[in-house]
């Protein structure tokens, strides 16, 4: 039948994934570093996912397209869960935009990049629920100071003020470069000019909790 269905303009299209977490319907995946629209008859046509893409990849036109398939997008959401869990492309501070929808409401998550490496359980404890009582998953950044010639507070500060983010969390280790991650987060809280509920989860070289604190 003739219907609204969107299009995706793949060389447009830099593989963020916002448009993915966007989609209510799950009807769109990343493949091979781009957005690809998973069956017509996932796609309602409603372009939720047009104001998620910093890229200005997808559009929606009018073309013959498999009918909207309601009851698969309801047996897709009995399978995964009421809620679609939080994802999120690209994962570098320095390369996730600024402003994404992504971020209203998320639990933020700031990870020292070789984290997750030592702590056998990172995605339990800190991915899939950043303050031990919100389900699904957290939107996940993460960044090496000692690495990175960037200055991760400007780009953190900017989320934190044009986004609603309800809370973040910070994982770094226990060695002394990790400390400008935590005053790269407390210069950004400070500079966002909000209350953000933050704290910082240190861990040993050997993957252990050693503390959990505040900023």
């Amino acid at each position: 039948m003739l219907r609204k269905i969107v299009k995706i303009d793949e060389g447009r299209c830099d593989g963020c994934g916002l448009c993915s977490a966007a989609c209510r319907e799950n009807a769109i995946v990343i493949t091979n570093g781009k957005a690809k629209l998973l069956g017509d008859d996932y796609c309602d046509g409603l372009g939720a996912c047009l104001p998620a893409c910093p890229a200005d990849a997808i559009t929606v036109e009018e073309r013959e397209a498999a009918v909207f398939d309601m009851s698969r997008f309801a047996a897709d959401k009995t399978r995964s869960g009421a809620e679609k869990p939080v994802s999120n492309w690209p994962v570098q501070i320095r390369l996730v935009p600024a402003k994404a929808k992504i971020f209203d409401g998320a639990e933020l998550l700031i990870s020292a990049d070789c984290a997750a490496y030592r702590h056998e359980n990172f995605y339990r404890d800190f991915i899939k629920k950043a303050d031990g009582n919100s389900a699904g998953a957290s939107v996940t950044l993460i960044a090496c100071p000692k690495l990175d010639n960037f200055d991760y507070s400007l780009k953190l500060g900017e989320i934190i003020r044009q986004n609603d983010v309800r809370a973040v969390t910070l994982v770094r280790m226990e060695v002394p470069c990790c400390g400008g991650l935590e005053w790269a987060l407390s210069r950004a809280i400070d500079g966002a000019g909000k209350k953000t509920e933050c704290r910082v989860v240190t861990l040993s070289v050997d993957g252990a909790i050693l503390e959990t604190g505040r900023i």
